[in-house]
């Protein structure tokens, strides 16, 4: 069975590939698991983690159904991967992860949470996805680095700044305005140090997901064919 990955951005090629044994190509955009299926030998599995987004270059939900309905499994999370897999999970498309599950359950619903910017030459990101600055808030009011009222306020105003320039560091500089030295610094600090990376681990758990159904032979229950 061959495994073909959409990533870069969410989990370099070289991190990916110490985890499972497949092809890696960039983050996805329109046409290309339609050229996949074009190929002499199609790939068996799919993983979606990074997509393109917005107007024609971002890969659609139907492509993903042609894939299905010629028997590949396609399999989801983190960003792209995490909005197509709850669009498509009725079909048989398989969601994993934290990101994954917040979508689906209605927690965020918002495309633009997990867009980022990313150097097209090396897949380096340049912004930060608000859905990986909402999971690493959680974190840091649990861990009392930093209070309820000052993580409302960090959410606030990352959500308001154009998701381009939106970063850790961005919305800090801001706060400061707001908030006593010490209560920032002490937040910046966790950020820096300790800030779980969910995007990260959930292109992981899909990469292992995968990686389980490589070794067992056989698709996942509910993939068409």
């Amino acid at each position: 069975m061959r495994a073909v990955v959409f990533c870069g951005t969410s989990l370099s090629h070289a991190d990916a590939a110490r985890v499972l044994d497949a092809e890696y190509l960039p983050p996805v955009g329109k046409g290309d698991v339609d050229r996949l299926l074009a190929r002499p030998r199609r790939p068996d599995l799919i993983g979606i983690v990074d997509g393109r987004f917005f107007q024609s270059l971002s890969i659609s939900p139907k492509e993903i159904l042609r894939a299905l309905d010629a028997g590949v499994a396609v399999y989801g999370s983190s960003s792209m991967g995490a909005l197509r897999g709850v669009e498509c999970a009725p079909y048989g498309m398989v969601g994993i992860g934290a990101i994954f599950e917040a979508f689906r359950s209605g927690e965020t619903d918002e495309d633009d949470e997990v867009a980022i910017t990313y150097s097209a030459e090396t897949l380096e990101p340049v912004s930060e996805p608000l859905i990986n600055l909402r999971f690493a808030i959680a974190a840091a009011v649990r861990a009392d680095a930093a209070t309820p009222e000052l993580g409302e306020r960090f959410l606030r105003v990352a959500k308001e700044m154009y998701f381009p320039r939106r970063t850790a560091a961005a919305v800090l500089y801001e706060l400061r305005r707001e908030f006593a030295a010490d209560e920032v610094d002490a937040l910046a600090a966790y950020l820096r140090t300790s800030a779980p990376d969910t995007k990260r681990a959930d292109a992981l758990l899909l990469l292992e997901r995968m990686g389980a159904d490589l070794t067992a032979g056989q698709a996942p229950s509910g993939v068409r064919g």
